[in-house]
């Protein structure tokens, strides 16, 4: 199991600081939201916890060891990785984008063997897109491209899994079955971090939020203690109700906080 800490963790990104003295500790068996407005540093502060921006003061440690001090493979296999906006160039099928999710576990010039067939079976079946096995991925429609991108990180196996927005250009009932997804990933051992907008959805399936506000950690907790109303007249500018319907807590906004 994957346990990643920061402590003061500051990052710039050129001459523009973009994160704060971040401090947390996400460890595994849970399923943890990074929220905030547009431009609160949720995609910097994902990419510092893998090493792929550096920090300017502070660090990242994945178990105890500096995140920089880590060999990219073998990284690569602990930590599952969905950036987002990714675009496709070349057209691979949708089996093969898939099965380059087994690279990290892969020697060089050696062959996929019949485990990692194994793995690339359970990642399509995870992510509901058999029926798009055979298909050219570049020819996919948005909401597709995307599931098969999870898939592609699924077949990792990873003991970690961070996702950047894995719910982008996703209809709401496929936005459903991936936040049910990396839920049951969390609940089987894994640690699952995912940059999300929906805070609907963060609320009903997170076990904890962290809520960055002009890049510095501004909440860290359940999310029932995270999204108050305060915080969203606050935060994010706006009045929003905040409930319950049918056991399951909905955050609503209503309109521009004056």
């Amino acid at each position: 199991m994957v346990t990643i800490a920061t402590q003061g963790l500051s990052v710039a990104l050129g001459r523009r600081p973009v994160l704060h003295d971040v401090d947390t500790r996400l460890e595994p068996g849970a399923l943890i939201g990074v929220i905030g407005p547009n431009g609160a540093g949720k995609s910097t502060l994902v990419r510092a916890l893998l090493g792929l921006v550096p920090a300017t003061s502070g660090g990242v440690a994945i178990d105890g060891v500096p995140v920089a001090a880590i060999r990219r493979a073998d990284l690569a296999r602990r930590i599952a990785y969905l950036p987002q906006g990714q675009t496709l160039h070349w057209p691979l099928t949708v089996e093969r984008l898939v099965a380059l999710g087994r690279l990290p576990h892969l020697a060089p010039f050696s062959r996929i063997g019949a485990a990692d067939l194994a793995a690339i079976d359970r990642a399509i079946a995870q992510a509901d897109i058999g029926h798009l096995r055979g298909r050219v991925a570049t020819e996919l429609s948005g909401g597709e491209r995307a599931r098969v991108l999870l898939a592609r990180a699924l077949a990792v196996e990873a003991d970690a899994l961070i996702a950047d927005e894995p719910l982008a250009a996703l209809d709401p009932g496929h936005q459903l079955e991936v936040m049910a997804l990396l839920r049951v990933q969390a609940e089987a051992g894994a640690l699952v971090v995912a940059v999300l907008h929906d805070l609907t959805l963060a609320a009903r399936h997170c076990d904890r939020l962290l809520l960055l506000h002009e890049g510095r950690l501004v909440a860290d907790g359940p999310p029932d203690t995270v999204l108050t109303a305060e915080r969203m007249a606050e935060i994010y500018g706006v009045r929003a109700w905040i409930g319950r319907l049918e056991g399951r807590r909905l955050v609503v906004p209503l309109d521009h906080h004056g």
